[in-house]
């Protein structure tokens, strides 16, 4: 079964619903065709972060760019860590 995938729009005006005109969650989530799960989470994310909440199509908010990026580094400085402890015991053996 493939994963429904819901516009921002979409999800903002099931929100409204709820939050505007006062329809109960259950109620709205049937007439959307929705777990009411699913509308609860969207309205907790509005709630929690309106400017960023529903960022679709790959788009992060910019915490977990920061978090991306950072994983980025910190891979990188592994390797190179892993490269200079290999060198690092490469020539103590020529010097022994």
């Amino acid at each position: 079964m493939r994963r429904r995938k819901f516009s921002r729009e979409f999800k903002l005006e099931a929100v409204r619903l709820v939050k505007d005109r006062g329809v109960a969650v259950a109620q709205a989530a049937r007439d959307l065709d929705l777990h009411e799960n699913v509308l609860r989470k969207w309205i907790r994310e509005l709630g929690a972060d309106p400017q960023h909440a529903f960022p679709g199509n790959g788009l992060m908010k910019p915490e977990q760019q920061e978090i991306d990026r950072l994983r980025k580094e910190v891979a990188k400085l592994k390797a190179e860590r892993d490269i200079l402890k290999k060198a690092a015991a490469y020539f103590a053996r020529e010097v022994t």
